[in-house]
């Protein structure tokens, strides 16, 4: 039987947490129509933030995201999650409609302004294009 130690595996191990993690929000509430959609980007954005800077960098990371949602028609869909063993590791899943709609909002002043404010908060930050797969959700929930 080979044993195998955890300790040295950690990261792998915590990078596919996040990961499966996502995946389950794209599978339960993604949208359907937009599913449908090839030309979409979707990533996900694996972030450690410095715990002591945990909620002003979650108050900076709403503020971008609902700025984002409401002023820009190519942000499809946002979702952030904290890991519940370590909220400072979070994984944000981002749906723009097509590549061009990313490139256009990394340049909004919401975005440069939340990227000049949680520079010193992040401590690691991995971005990871994926492919939608198929998804679901409940209408008038």
């Amino acid at each position: 039987m080979k044993i195998i130690n955890f300790e040295t595996h950690r990261e792998k191990i915590q990078k596919t947490k996040g990961l499966l993690l996502c995946l389950f929000f794209l599978i339960s509430f993604g949208n359907v129509a937009y599913a449908q959609e090839k030309n979409q980007m979707v990533r996900l954005a694996i972030i450690k933030v410095d715990p002591l800077q945990l909620e002003a960098y979650q108050v900076a990371l709403k503020k971008q995201m609902n700025a984002a949602i409401l002023k820009e028609p190519g942000v499809l869909t946002y979702y952030a999650v904290a890991d519940k063993s370590d909220p400072s590791k979070i994984t944000i899943l981002e749906i723009y409609a097509d590549t061009a709609d990313y490139q256009t909002h990394i340049t909004t002043e919401h975005f440069l302004k939340y990227k000049e404010t949680v520079k010193d908060m992040v401590t690691s930050l991995e971005l990871v294009d994926v492919d939608l797969i198929s998804s679901l959700n409940k209408t008038g929930n």
